[in-house]
């Protein structure tokens, strides 16, 4: 048999180019070495919650054309991201707003918290930050950066702030309003029914196969294929000739609780450095779950190490200069699409990662 495509990776970006080419009269091959399709929006059904089992996704746009296009495969419902951090004992509002600075300063005012912030800055006195945390500590001052920033953020990187690159952190939004609505987004919500579900319908029409490597697939298969759509790792498919690539991963630590409800919030972030997992998520709280249990999952970063799932790139100045050399690479494939965050080095949200699918999938059918 001949397909037009084989799709490496059922995740967003290949369910996507997927239903595009199906629509387009083209025939695909869809492949991922995990036993499940959907990547890490995979969602699983435990004692009747859809469990997010590689971590907490949130759908979020301002795009008129990608909201729409994902309505086409699910119904979301409209779940707020309203996290809330927890510092030596105490709770805190996220994103920083009015309620934060309420309960780090009992400032009531948008001036009285702006003259608060200000004047930290000012006092630190920092010219051109060296590091993340210079150029953190001069975007909120002392009081925000070591309370809700720096411990979470060695905790995800692995590393201490002033040992990170300044660019990592490009903004800390600062909100001057009772509003504890993470997003800045028009839309915003959750697929009724789990992610999976979604890519599901994404999929129909098309061949699917889990459990397969592609590398051991394509030296082993008689079918051939018009063109290939690569979602995986990119120094990987070229047998790591400029070198690896680096990642972060995540750990999950699952527990299912005989209590109707664990924390009262889907995502609570801990923001000590010192207790070793950066956030629970009670997964119930994504869809307004009604059982009596409750399933909550501990987030753990961790070093990457070849056979870990690769979560985020670490997009400092080697690694950029290794994945350039496998993008000009990349460009000699005629028939190879690249796309994904593995495929192109670069973390997406989940609207972005179906705004590049449709580009790649426009541009190759039309």
């Amino acid at each position: 048999m001949r397909y037009d495509y084989l799709i490496v990776g059922a995740g967003l970006f290949g369910a996507v180019f997927a239903r595009e080419a199906t629509d387009a009269g083209k025939t695909c091959l869809v492949i991922d070495k995990r036993n499940h399709i959907a990547g890490n929006i995979y969602c699983e059904k435990v004692e009747g919650i859809n469990v997010h089992r590689y971590g907490a996704h949130i759908f979020h746009t301002n795009d008129d054309k990608i909201w729409e296009y994902a309505n086409r495969f699910a119904s979301f419902n409209n779940f707020i991201n309203s996290p809330i951090a927890v510092y030596k004992g105490k709770r805190y509002n996220m994103p920083f707003n009015m309620n934060t600075f309420h309960q780090l300063w009992g400032v009531t005012t948008a001036e009285e918290a702006k003259e608060k912030i200000n004047s930290q800055i000012a006092e630190l006195n920092i010219g051109e930050p060296a590091n993340l945390e210079e150029q953190a500590l001069k975007l909120v001052g002392k009081d925000v950066f070591e309370t809700l920033v720096k411990g979470y953020t060695e905790k995800q990187w692995g590393r201490r702030c002033k040992d990170l690159p300044a660019f990592i952190i490009k903004r800390l939004p600062l909100r001057f309003t009772y509003d504890n609505n993470y997003f800045d987004a028009k839309y915003q919500g959750i697929p009724i029914g789990g992610y999976t579900e979604m890519v599901k319908k994404m999929l129909e029409g098309a061949e699917v196969r889990t459990g397969v490597d592609y590398f051991e697939f394509i030296k082993n298969t008689d079918d051939k294929f018009g063109k290939i759509v690569f979602t995986g790792k990119i120094d990987e498919f070229f047998g790591y000739k400029y070198g690896k690539l680096e990642y972060r991963t995540v750990r999950f630590e699952d527990e299912i609780l005989d209590i109707e409800d664990y924390q009262g919030n889907a995502v609570i972030n801990y923001t000590e450095y010192e207790i070793p997992y950066t956030r629970i998520i009670e997964h119930k709280h994504f869809e307004f779950t009604k059982c009596p249990k409750t399933v909550i999952s501990r987030e753990y970063p961790t070093e990457w190490t070849e056979g870990k799932e690769a979560y985020y790139p670490i997009n400092d100045e080697r690694n950029g200069e290794i994945y350039a050399l496998y993008e000009k690479k990349s460009k000699e494939e005629k028939n190879v699409i690249f796309g994904g965050r593995l495929g192109e080095y670069k973390y997406y949200d989940m609207d972005k990662v179906i705004s590049r699918a449709l580009e790649a999938a426009e541009k190759e059918l039309k």
